[in-house]
């Protein structure tokens, strides 16, 4: 019923069940999870995630390089090696890619081209690309714009509406985590309340971002439901239709373009 799109497997705290993914894998499912996005932050998390996935029919993955990852890193982010990487099946999506100028101003122009990279791959391969952004929200907007950019997520919203209709009028879906369950973020929800129910999706970018009532402890895929409740007071909807929403949502994100 309820799709984590954005879970970095191979970062989970598994001692909780004995160092064993499967069983953590199992929890979610036991609390209505169907689907998991395992996200790549290195080019080389492919072949850890890519062996999960084949022991998971329910699990995906992607490929790419984050924004706060070192500049040789970037750059090993070629479009034609993107491209190779995500042919398998099971690469639902390229990154997570993006700009992050709250961690890191000082390779900003590697940033935006590694960026603009995965688009350009994302655009050849036709499937969706998972933007991270923090303290950049105009240039990632620019940039998204540049690159005719139509097929992507900007994951765990945190942003105004004003970045958030820039994204959707390019096509963009919108995923909120954790964090619109926290107190402090009625400005978060107000936002949400205006984002069309056909272009949202969760996630808990675990084992970030745990929401209420575990904020501040580790998270885990098994604590999405929690983030679907959130969105039910916001849109008026009981959890389930939440989770069933975004689930279809995620279907139609990957299906798109691949006719």
């Amino acid at each position: 019923m309820f799709v984590d799109t954005h879970c970095h497997l191979t970062l989970l705290d598994l001692s909780p069940y004995g160092g064993d993914l499967d069983a953590a894998l199992q929890q979610a499912r036991e609390q209505g999870v169907s689907k998991f996005m395992a996200i790549s932050v290195d080019l080389d998390d492919h072949i850890a995630l890519s062996a999960i996935a084949a022991r998971h029919t329910d699990v995906g993955y992607s490929v790419g390089v984050h924004p706060c990852e070192d500049v040789a890193t970037m750059q090993r982010a070629t479009v034609e090696k993107l491209v190779q990487l995500a042919q398998s099946e099971k690469v639902w999506a390229l990154g997570e890619t993006g700009l992050d100028y709250f961690h890191s101003t000082e390779f900003i122009p590697e940033q935006k081209e590694c960026f603009a990279r995965h688009i350009q791959a994302s655009k050849i391969i036709k499937k969706p690309v998972v933007v991270h952004t923090r303290s950049a929200k105009h240039d990632t907007v620019d940039i998204i714009r540049a690159e005719q950019s139509n097929h992507g997520i900007l994951h765990c919203f945190t942003e105004d509406w004003a970045t958030a209709k820039a994204v959707l009028d390019c096509g963009y879906y919108i995923s909120f985590s954790g964090i619109v369950s926290f107190k402090n973020a009625q400005d978060l929800r107000d936002v949400a309340k205006q984002v069309p129910l056909d272009r949202i999706l969760i996630e808990t970018d675990s084992p970030y971002l745990a929401p209420m009532p575990y904020r501040g402890k580790t998270n885990e895929p098994k604590y999405v439901p929690y983030v679907a409740k959130v969105l039910s007071h916001v849109y008026d909807k009981t959890p389930e239709e939440i989770g069933q929403i975004t689930s279809q949502n995620f279907e139609n994100l990957l299906r798109q373009h691949q006719s």
